[in-house]
């Protein structure tokens, strides 16, 4: 089972809108010290549309060598067809686990959807995490689709959840139990999700407050639900403001930076924030102790 905290890191840019190497060295061994539990890499975070197919292979292999810890590699595309083909290819660089979520463009029916992921998990000698993430997708996946994946495909060994609707997370901890890795996908049912015994969370505000994040997670499972809930209220006014309140990924490189991380502007059409903008998340970080 996968557990713990994964941050979805962003993807460093120069000024010529090219992956910054030296900067996502950086920043994956950054991530390791503030204690998080692993990296997904090519998730929504790191603009993976914006992503080459040689550029999104060429960002897997370097996290996979430069982390210690387990990398989620995202090979989410809109065909089969290519979805399997950069599975493969991430799987040889030696990801941990693949998250797929659905095609994004048009939009399919639950038999679609079903006949997608059964195709990808039997050309696939890999572990897969379903990605559920109607905010780009439009669509829900279906539990019953959820279930019936699970049941008939060993290597489907989890989702993340990015509806941030609690009760369909407790109904899908309700059918699937401890056999099926069920983590959070948004910052904001965190604490909720696992007092329901989620084992985890992907969430953007890591890349953010990567160290309050990991805190969270170890002070759950310690007991002190006093201190985790102090902590998830913290966590909250970070992805309100950042995750929730602008545009994301440029949000998310904002407050990197102002915490002195480089990682770059975002790719075109992403643009950059404007000053009134930059301001409000400075005190929104101050606000929470991190700057």
């Amino acid at each position: 089972m996968l557990r713990g905290v994964f941050v979805p890191h962003v993807t460093p840019f120069d000024e010529r809108e090219e992956v910054n190497r030296g900067l996502l060295r950086e920043l994956v061994h950054r991530f390791e010290k503030a204690g998080l539990n692993g990296l997904v890499t090519l998730g929504s975070n790191g603009e993976f549309p914006y992503l080459g197919f040689e550029e999104k292979v060429e960002v897997v292999r370097i996290v996979r060598e430069e982390s210690s810890l387990p990398v989620i590699g995202g090979a989410t595309e809109n065909s089969t067809k290519e979805t399997v083909r950069l599975g493969r290819v991430l799987l040889d660089l030696g990801v941990d686990a693949l998250l797929i979520g659905p095609p994004y463009y048009f939009k399919p029916s639950p038999e679609e959807l079903y006949t997608h992921y059964s195709r990808i998990a039997d050309s696939l000698d890999g572990r897969i995490l379903l990605y559920n993430v109607p905010k780009f997708t439009g669509l829900n996946i279906p539990l019953d689709v959820i279930e019936r994946l699970a049941e008939e495909h060993s290597n489907i060994i989890g989702i993340k959840d990015s509806s941030a609707n609690m009760g369909r997370i407790a109904e899908l901890l309700r059918r699937m139990g401890d056999r099926f890795t069920i983590l959070a996908g948004t910052a904001d049912v965190m604490y909720p999700s696992w007092m329901l015994g989620a084992h985890g969370a992907i969430v953007a505000v890591a890349n953010v407050v990567p160290e309050l994040c990991a805190e969270l997670y170890r002070t759950f499972f310690r007991g002190d639900h006093e201190k985790a809930r102090e902590l998830q209220l913290k966590v909250n006014l970070v992805n309100e403001v950042v995750v929730k309140g602008y545009s994301q990924i440029s949000a998310i490189k904002t407050a990197m930076e102002l915490r002195g991380w480089r990682v770059g502007k975002p790719r075109l059409p992403s643009m950059p924030l404007g000053k009134e903008a930059v301001e409000d998340i400075k005190k929104t970080l101050a606000e929470v102790g991190v700057l």
